[in-house]
């Protein structure tokens, strides 16, 4: 193999970079969930995460990919405002 050429089928660095912050994304919307009082609740919210990562895992167009991780992250603050005021 040429130096600089990929295999096929292996990520550039932008790809890499881009999958490592989709998958930290999802680590955390778990992890907000486990403190989800209510076991039903937990249960949805796993399952609604879960098919959203999933339904969206062939996406590849560079401003779909970044837009869907920037709404995930609202999502994802918008959980943890809920879960935090349920606390207080």
């Amino acid at each position: 193999m040429a130096a600089g050429r990929l295999p096929p089928g292996a990520l550039t660095l932008k790809q890499f970079l881009r999958r490592q912050q989709v998958l930290q994304l999802y680590r955390k919307i778990l992890r907000a969930i486990r403190e989800v009082p209510a076991e039903q609740d937990r249960r949805y919210l796993k399952d609604w995460a879960r098919e959203e990562f999933r339904r969206n895992k062939d996406a590849t167009e560079e401003d779909a990919i970044r837009m869907m991780i920037t709404h995930g992250n609202m999502q994802l603050q918008e959980l943890q405002r809920t879960l935090k005021l349920a606390k207080s």
